[in-house]
């Protein structure tokens, strides 16, 4: 008869799987939605500079002219975003200040890689409409949720310059759909 051998007993141990520990804050953490509203008017801030810087490269990559235009008014706007965040400060109160945006730092290589990859022509020039309608849906969702919190915490001034450049980078996405669609991706497809 043979005889069976016992394997130990395996004992639980309590394990929590990373995903599902709690993320410890910082020291310098916001604790209040104002000091979360200034922070990310600072990541804003850093993403509209970067792409003041960012645009040019585009503009001089893309070869069908209503995109070329498309991206050089996108700038100038740009320009004005800039200008009203810094207007945003203002009315808070606080000197305008730049902090690195991981997304959009993100999104910028992104683009960048997308150009290096393609040969100029419509194929680049459906990347950089692709590069660029992630940066504006980026940026609609990043002003939205401003907005909603200037109107919370009632900085009117804020939310007024807010709620027009989320106009105005839901029309920019707008345009760069409609001048794919007209036959700049047809073209693409063909090359």
């Amino acid at each position: 008869m043979a005889t069976k051998t016992k394997t130990p007993a395996r004992t639980k141990t309590k394990s929590t799987p990373a995903a599902s520990r709690k993320t410890p804050a910082k020291k310098d953490a916001a604790k209040e939605l104002k000091d979360l509203f200034e922070d990310s008017l600072k990541d804003i801030y850093w993403a509209e500079k970067a792409l003041t810087k960012a645009l040019p490269k585009m503009q001089k990559n893309a070869t069908d002219e209503k995109l070329k235009k498309a991206i050089g008014d996108h700038l100038n706007q740009t320009k004005e975003h800039v200008e009203r965040l810094e207007e945003c400060f203002k009315a808070l109160g606080k000197k305008a200040q730049a902090k690195k945006c991981d997304a959009m730092q993100g999104l910028l290589d992104e683009g960048k890689s997308i150009m290096e990859e393609t040969k100029p022509g419509a194929v680049r020039d459906a990347g950089i409409i692709a590069a660029s309608q992630k940066v504006e849906h980026y940026e609609i969702a990043t002003y939205g949720t401003l907005a909603a919190y200037a109107k919370v915490l009632k900085e009117d001034k804020c939310l007024k310059y807010l709620l027009k450049t989320l106009g105005e980078e839901k029309k920019c996405d707008e345009l760069l759909t409609s001048i794919a669609d007209t036959a700049l991706n047809k073209k693409a497809m063909n090359a």
